[in-house]
């Protein structure tokens, strides 16, 4: 009789690589069907509600268009940047043991692969999400994969502070240890 092939642990880690890889192929054919299909980047933008409108924008650099590339060893930096912080999720998820925390990274490690993935084919980050009220802009224009990794580092943040143990009072009152005999 044999033992089952994988085990719980692995299959958490193997739904994590599923969930980056989902990530990655959504946010890429989102993109190729914008750029070589709807042809966004020939438009101002298509309002697709009050609120929400798909608008074609190119994002040189990272989060905020913080550390712009402007060279092609800028660019080469900031790919092997943000490939070493892939690399360093990656690590985590595959040492992590809880599937909320897994899953969160495999969004977080999908949306960055995404993300390099357009910036090494293109120089830069194709963004195209205007979530707007009015003139009013609570974020910049982002794509699937900034979302993913927003979503997944909210999920890791709000487990990290909901789920701590409760550690006892070090500073209350200690018990008295038992009396032992002579």
């Amino acid at each position: 009789m044999s033992g089952p092939i994988l085990s719980p642990l692995g299959k958490r880690r193997i739904i994590g690589l599923l969930i980056a890889a989902l990530v990655w192929f959504a946010d890429r054919a989102i993109k190729i069907y914008l750029v070589s299909g709807l042809k966004l980047y020939k438009v101002p933008a298509i309002e697709i509600t009050p609120f929400f409108a798909l608008r074609y924008a190119q994002n040189y650099g990272v989060s905020f268009s913080l550390l712009t590339a402007n060279s092609i060893e800028m660019r080469m930096l900031l790919l092997l940047l943000t490939g070493a912080i892939a690399a360093g999720v990656l690590f985590w998820m595959l040492h992590e043991k809880a599937l909320p925390e897994i899953a969160a990274l495999g969004m977080v490690l999908g949306g960055a692969l995404g993300n390099i993935a357009d910036r090494g084919y293109n120089g830069f980050v194709t963004d195209y999400a205007d979530l707007h009220f009015g003139e009013f802009r609570p974020f910049q224009i982002f794509n699937l994969a900034d979302a993913a990794i927003s979503i997944g580092v909210v999920i890791i943040l709000a487990r990290s502070f909901l789920s701590r143990e409760k550690r006892p009072d070090t500073a209350g009152p200690q018990p008295s240890p038992a009396p032992t005999e002579n």
